[in-house]
Formats: structure tokens, C-alpha cells, sequence
């Protein structure tokens, strides 16, 4: 592929066509239904679907077909065919729906208000993953405006994925016979170390979610008649929150959420900490004084990408501040989010943390965990050579560095579904969440530059795929 004539054309398209369609796209409060229970009746999330799908459908792409699936009461799927070359497929996917607002914004930015300030677009979803579809088309794009020949190529953006795509496993076996077999999965809805260079993602962790709930009486009570005589709600849930995790350390107690670390990953994981040394962590918006946690770089990217971590994501049945007076309350809810090691079944692992917080509850307190979200993790076969050749020689062309292999903290349901289903394909598993980018949390951002080149990524990798598969059906037939 010529890179600078493919960049050119990215680039143009970029300026002229894919950021104005973000700014409308960061507009709409498409929330996940998860969030947004009644997303149906909003009709958000079907603006959000037409306004990709009416882009997607003007480019001039050579026999695409375009069609919104709809399976009754599911989140819709856009599902894009590109014919290609041979009879191989890649499949290339991506999500339309978002988090919630979240607070924290700075004054002059807000979740539906793009703003586009030094080559980033702030606004919720533009990253994470609103530009996965233009940029899987553009890719394609750019590689026929070379003549480079291609495999069939599938595009499909789903709708429910920061829900746990609960949909989509439906979705997958509805489509299963006009997906066919991908030998490449190409998916831009994950991270990056830096914006200097390429970066593939090897793992992803999986994830248990639920709300823990304590309730000691039938109404709240005078705490200074109650306290004392009826056990504190929030002391009882304390005590079960020291079951799954230690409060000094944030270690995860139970050796059930826990996996091992296999070899290649601790070398990957050595060579990132030795590229970024400090800005492993210094890319978090620490408040001054906060020290990060782990002793070495090595180990806080251990423990973000491979090991179990709690985050208390809600609470309920607290008042607000301006709203606390002084009652014992009669129960305490906490949201608890628990990332898991990319090998552990998110299932087993949601009915161990059930099983531990409800045994024996403290002060024989009525404890029930409701689970509402897990998913599995996903750790990547072996990358194959020429895989491996494809993505230096892309990273090298349009960033002038080497390509470098990182797990992350998230999750993408997809892709442990995909890794079942086809266990035999190759992942390019990539995205813009570089540094400060803040995915769900506020100030969200798209990094412009580092996404159009990127893009030429995937349309390098788009065509070296064809001669890969072109040359071992010769050598075969040899």
C-alpha cells in the first residue's frame, strides 16, 4: 500500500466528513439500556443508528449492502456486507450505544456537547465507540481507491455492548450464515499507551456486577435510640466488603477470582513499563499527593490488565448530605463493579462473590446480592507472522515507531463471544483511548490525529490479509 497517498485520503475524508458526523453523532444522549431502560420510546438510539447508517450507505463502496437488523425487543445491530476477493471473510466491529452523563465536566464541556479543542473532539461516545464504523469503512475505502485487493469484509456495529451485549449472542447466531467463518476480527473499541505509535490489545478483563444490599429494620430510627442496640447497615456491609477485598492493600481475597499470568503477558506487560516507565499511571488525573498503588510500573499495569480489582460505583439509601439527619437507617445498598483476570468465566465468578457475601451474614443481617451484569474476559491466541509483520510494518508507516501489544482493564463481550465461536481467527484488536482520553468518566475525548492514522492501520492490515491468504493457498496448490 502507499501510506502517505492512503493517509491523504483518510485525512481529507476525516476533515470534510467523519468529524462533523461525530459532532451530530456526540449529540445524541444514546444512552446503553441498561441506563436507559426505556430506550425504545426516547428513540434515541435509533437517531443514533440512522445517523451511521445514512453515512455508511453514501460511501462509495463497491457492492456494499446495508441493512439495520431488528430482533423483537433487542437492541438494533447495523450489519454492513462488503463483497471481496476469494472466499475468506473479515469481520469488523463496533458500538453505537453510551455511557450515562457521569459528573465532573469542565465548565465549558458537557457529555452532548462536542467541542473540538487542540485535535481532540470532547463529547461522550465519540471515542468510546462512535468512530469504529467510519473508520472500518474508510479502511476499505482506502484500500480500493489503491485497487488493493480484499476479502469479503462484514462490518457490524451493535447497540447494547456497554450493557454487556446481552443482545448480541442473538444477534451472532441470526446473522451466523452471512457472518460465515472470519479468519481476521478487526475491532476499534479499545486502548492505547501513547498516541505515538500503534497499539494491539492482547487481553481484556472480564467483569461482575452487582448491588449489595443490607437491611437491619422495617424504618429508619432515632440514631440516639437506635445506635448501639440495632447494628449499623453500613458497618454490616463493611464487614462483608472485607471478604472479597483487603481495605489496606485492595488486594482481592478470594483465590476463586484470581488466575495465573501466563509468561508472554508478564513479557509484554515488562516491555510496556519500560516504554512508558512513569505514564503508566501519571495519565490518571491524580489529585496532588495521591500515590498510585503497587510498587513498580510493572505491577500497576499487572494489576490493571490480569488481576481482580473492586470499584464502588453507586450507593443507594444514603441521603444526601443536605438530607442527613440523625437516623439509623434501615438499610444500605452499595453498586459493585469487580474486574476479573481475562481467563475467569465472568459467570462463576458472579456466583462466588454471591456465595461469599451472603454466608453467615453479620448480626444475621438480611443480605442478598443481585447480580445484573458478568462477562468472561478474553486473552488473544498467538499472533500469527504474518500478522505480526502487518502490524509493525503499518505501525512503522504511519506513526514511525514500533507496534506495541498491551492488555486492558475493560471489557468487550464481543470478543471473548468471538473467540468461542471462531477459535481458529486473528484479532487487530485496537482503538483511541490513549491517555487522558477518560472513557465513561467525564471529559471524554477522541485524539483526531491518532485515529486517522489508525485508520491507515487497518486498511494495511486489510490488505496484507488478502496476499497472506493468496500465498498460502499457493503454496498449498505448490
Amino acid at each position: 500500500m502507499d501510506t502517505p497517498r492512503a493517509q491523504r485520503m483518510i485525512d481529507e475524508l476525516w476533515d470534510d466528513s467523519i468529524v462533523p458526523e461525530l459532532v451530530e453523532y456526540i449529540k445524541i444522549p444514546n444512552k446503553s439500556p441498561h441506563f436507559d431502560p426505556d430506550w425504545d420510546a426516547h428513540g434515541y438510539m435509533e437517531d443514533a443508528v440512522t445517523l451511521i447508517a445514512n453515512w455508511c450507505q453514501q460511501q462509495p463502496i463497491n457492492g456494499m449492502s446495508l441493512e439495520v437488523v431488528r430482533l423483537e425487543g433487542r437492541t438494533p445491530v447495523i450489519f454492513m456486507d462488503i463483497p471481496g476477493q476469494g472466499d475468506d471473510c473479515i469481520l469488523l466491529y463496533g458500538h453505537l450505544d453510551k455511557q450515562p452523563e457521569m459528573m465532573g465536566w469542565a465548565d465549558h464541556l458537557a457529555p452532548w456537547k462536542p467541542v473540538i479543542e487542540d485535535d481532540k473532539l470532547y463529547g461522550r461516545g465519540g471515542a468510546d465507540d462512535g468512530y469504529a464504523a467510519y473508520a472500518s469503512l474508510t479502511a476499505i475505502m482506502a484500500a480500493q481507491e489503491q485497487g488493493i485487493p480484499h476479502a469479503r469484509c462484514v462490518v457490524l456495529i451493535e447497540a447494547c455492548e456497554e450493557s454487556g451485549s446481552y443482545d448480541l449472542p442473538f444477534y451472532i447466531d441470526h446473522l451466523r450464515e452471512r457472518i460465515g467463518t472470519p479468519s481476521l476480527v478487526v475491532c476499534l473499541d479499545s486502548g492505547a499507551g501513547n498516541y505515538e505509535q500503534l497499539w494491539i490489545t492482547t487481553s481484556l478483563r472480564g467483569m461482575a456486577s452487582g448491588t449489595l444490599h443490607v437491611d437491619v429494620s422495617h424504618e429508619g430510627v432515632h440514631s440516639g435510640a437506635a445506635s448501639g442496640m440495632v447494628p449499623s447497615s453500613f458497618r454490616v456491609i463493611r464487614q462483608l466488603l472485607n471478604r472479597l477485598e483487603d481495605a489496606a492493600s485492595g488486594h482481592i481475597l478470594p483465590e476463586g477470582l484470581h488466575a495465573d499470568i501466563p509468561a508472554q503477558r508478564l513479557q509484554q506487560s515488562q516491555y510496556v513499563a519500560d516504554l512508558l516507565g512513569d505514564g503508566v499511571w501519571q495519565s490518571f488525573p491524580f489529585l496532588d499527593g495521591v500515590q498510585p498503588m503497587a510498587e513498580s510500573n510493572l505491577e500497576r499495569l499487572l494489576n490493571r490488565n490480569w488481576r481482580p480489582a473492586l470499584s464502588y460505583t453507586g450507593a443507594g439509601r444514603i441521603p444526601a448530605l443536605e438530607d442527613a439527619g440523625n437516623v439509623l437507617r434501615p438499610g444500605t445498598s452499595l453498586k459493585l463493579s469487580c474486574r476479573l483476570p481475562p481467563t475467569l468465566s465472568g459467570e462463576s465468578a458472579s456466583a462466588l462473590i454471591k456465595q461469599v457475601l451472603e454466608t453467615d451474614p453479620p448480626c444475621g443481617a438480611q443480605v442478598r446480592f443481585e447480580a445484573d451484569q458478568s462477562a468472561s474476559g478474553w486473552n488473544a491466541p498467538i499472533v500469527a507472522d504474518w500478522l505480526s509483520q502487518s502490524l509493525e510494518r503499518a505501525s512503522q508507516a504511519s506513526y514511525g515507531a514500533s507496534c506495541m501489544y498491551m492488555g486492558e482493564g475493560g471489557t468487550i463481550p464481543f470478543m471473548g463471544m468471538l473467540g468461542e465461536k471462531f477459535p481458529e481467527s486473528q484479532f487487530m484488536i485496537a482503538g483511541v483511548l490513549g491517555p487522558k482520553s477518560n472513557a465513561h468518566g467525564p471529559n471524554e475525548f477522541l485524539h483526531i490525529p491518532y485515529a486517522k492514522r489508525l485508520t491507515t492501520c487497518v486498511a494495511q492490515v486489510i490488505g496484507d490479509h488478502y496476499d497472506k491468504r493468496v500465498a498460502r493457498a499457493g503454496n498449498k496448490a505448490a
